[in-house]
């Protein structure tokens, strides 16, 4: 039973990212009615975001000494980060915890790409077929896997977790069992509370307020908003930001998990594509549930004692569930009527 539980953990931790990429992914198309194949670049974009302000919070001053010397005699260099000569220990925390802080760098980088991508060359394709959005998007997507390997190497970049949030905790403790202890890494405990507090907000965004209100409105029936004198394309371009930024902050938390490097985009695009048509096109719930669904069941398919009997399950378990799904639900688990039924 502890292994299963440890898999069920495993199984949240990747849901988590499946889910918040697969529910900014839903966002744009629930909208615009855009397939956009560059939005596994915005997740690889927000975890270099991560690399950037850890690179900025270690700028350094270098110094000759003038007692210490190396074993050749020269002077040594004594490299000091400009953040700890200028506020001390507050800059030696601001280093450490690097990827906390990174989340306030990401969202304003992530709006600005969003809201630039969308008015610079997403709003040119509304009315073309989704074979063509696909494919400009799919280029897009390319494209700026290029920049990012052109700027920062082809090599994975790690970005170490505070060191107080690093090492596992005993969640049976905190379970109240009494059975062995079940450890599991903090930080992949902090990914899925963090993904959670993401979710939640999105959705009391769209529930609870006025604006989110009329995106909906404006999602069901985008002519009728428009006639009331409100300028609903304004607020999808919002939305497309709001999208990018949720699929960012999904990259920036997910550094310390798995090192960003250039194809981090690409690895993650077809996943949650699946994950979009299981939860139902279109269907924010869907997109969540299905994203946990579906990194629950891989996490399990993972388990040597079910590759023993099923060699090789772990790789396609998620396509499977996909045909089964589509086959019994064409629409998907909570897809609408009519959204790419035409």
């Amino acid at each position: 039973m502890d292994a299963v539980f440890l898999q069920f953990l495993n199984g949240l931790d990747k849901g988590s990212a499946y889910a918040l990429i697969a529910l900014g992914l839903t966002l744009i198309f629930g909208t615009l009615g855009v397939v956009n194949f560059a939005h596994g670049a915005l997740f690889m974009i927000g975890a270099f975001c991560a690399v950037v302000m850890r690179k900025i919070l270690t700028l350094e001053s270098v110094v000759l000494s003038t007692t210490e010397k190396t074993p050749w005699g020269d002077a040594k260099e004594i490299r000091t980060p400009y953040i700890e000569t200028w506020f001390g220990d507050v800059g030696t925390t601001m280093i450490e915890y690097s990827v906390i802080f990174s989340i306030f760098f990401a969202i304003p980088v992530m709006m600005f790409i969003g809201v630039v991508m969308e008015r610079g060359l997403i709003k040119h394709f509304y009315k073309r077929p989704h074979a063509d959005q696909i494919l400009v998007t799919f280029g897009l997507a390319i494209v700026l896997q290029e920049v990012i390997k052109a700027w920062f190497g082809a090599n994975p970049i790690p970005q170490p977790a505070p060191a107080s949030l690093t090492g596992s905790v005993d969640v049976g403790i905190w379970l109240g069992m009494t059975a062995e202890s079940l450890v599991y890494p903090l930080w992949r405990l902090i990914y899925f509370a963090f993904s959670a507090i993401i979710i939640a907000c999105t959705f009391a965004f769209l529930q609870l307020t006025t604006y989110g209100m009329v995106v909906r409105a404006g999602m069901a029936d985008r002519e009728t908003v428009g006639l009331l004198g409100i300028d609903i394309d304004k607020r999808f371009t919002f939305m497309f930001g709001l999208a990018a930024v949720i699929t960012g902050l999904a990259g920036v938390m997910y550094t310390p998990i798995l090192s960003p490097n250039y194809t981090l985009g690409m690895d993650f695009l077809v996943l949650c594509f699946v994950v979009v048509v299981v939860g139902g096109m279109g269907s924010l719930p869907g997109a969540v549930v299905a994203g946990f669904l579906l990194g629950i069941l891989q996490s399990f398919a993972a388990m040597n004692e079910v590759k023993a009997i099923l060699p090789g399950i772990d790789q396609i378990i998620i396509y499977l569930v996909a045909v089964i799904v589509l086959m019994t639900r064409p629409r998907g688990l909570m897809g609408r009527k009519g959204v790419m039924e035409d």
